[in-house]
């Protein structure tokens, strides 16, 4: 058992806290910018809430975070009353936010003049992965309190792994969204030129699903695309947000990536059609309009 706080109970954030709590059977403070959420999940799960980030992490072992970007997180580590000036010497700060790889560089060596750590891990699965308990999680940052953090981490993810030194698991998540954005226009092109062509495409994702052109996303998305159903999950607004960063990182590396900024754009046309809540396989409705 750990002495554990956990800021930022969104929809990921508040079962993953969960999992640490019950699956994990840690000693678990949350805190959360509304503290409605945060005196529900104390209802529901038990352990205690905290009034400021501060107070969260106020002698804990561990401090996870899962908020919305670069500027949420400086929010709840160094701004007023921010984790960061509440953490004991050594302890171990993970952040799950998909982030850019600049901000986590930024507070783990902010971390490590306060005298302990810091841990980027954001994470891949969606809502469901974070109901289930089994997220993976990309991290970044030393060895040494990397290896402490790993079995806290797995109390809510299936596959975890150290990636390299600070910024190599946000690096690592954008080249996850990299994947995902094109492999999602792929499907919902293929899908799209199936139904022109009049072909029974529940049939069709039965048998190509088993062949080279296999995926997580044909598996779970390809019949609901097909349905035009657009409620599970990960949602537009929050993809633009993390091919934002992809694209920005490319810029700043000379990396080129035209499929990823093309899909970007076909994201923001679902957004004109009011499709920012959509989850992200809502690409075909833009093909399908």
């Amino acid at each position: 058992m750990a002495d554990v706080a956990f800021l930022g109970l969104g929809v990921m954030g508040y079962p993953m806290a969960g999992h640490l709590k019950n699956k994990g059977g840690h000693a678990v403070t949350v805190y959360n910018r509304s503290a409605a959420k945060a005196e529900a999940w104390v209802k529901q799960h038990g352990g205690a809430m905290a009034k400021t980030p501060k107070e969260a992490a106020a002698g804990k072992d561990f401090v996870f975070a899962c908020v919305g970007n670069d500027d949420d997180l400086r929010s709840v580590t160094i701004g007023p009353d921010g984790a960061f000036h509440g953490m004991k010497p050594g302890a171990i700060f993970v952040d799950n936010t998909t982030a850019s790889a600049e901000v986590a560089r930024e507070l783990s060596a902010e971390a490590k003049k306060r005298g302990f750590h810091f841990i980027d891990a954001p994470v891949s699965g969606g809502q469901a992965g974070a109901e289930n308990g089994v997220l993976t999680v990309m991290c970044g940052g030393d060895a040494e309190p990397y290896a402490k953090a790993e079995p806290v981490i797995m109390g809510f993810a299936r596959a975890c792994r150290r990636l390299g030194d600070s910024g190599a698991g946000q690096l690592t998540k954008m080249m996850n969204q990299i994947c995902i954005a094109g492999l999602v226009q792929g499907l919902a092109e293929a899908i799209h030129f199936g139904k022109k062509a009049n072909l029974d495409i529940e049939a069709v994702l039965d048998v190509i699903s088993k062949g080279a052109a296999g995926s997580w996303q044909m598996e779970n998305r390809g019949k609901t695309m097909n349905a035009g159903k657009f409620d599970f999950g990960f949602a537009v607004d929050w993809m633009r947000k993390d091919l934002d960063i992809c694209l920005t990182e490319a810029r700043r590396s000379g990396a080129h990536l035209p499929v990823t900024a093309l899909v970007d754009q076909f994201y923001s046309e679902v957004q004109k059609m009011g499709g920012k809540r959509w989850d992200t396989s809502s690409l075909i409705a833009r093909l399908d309009r």
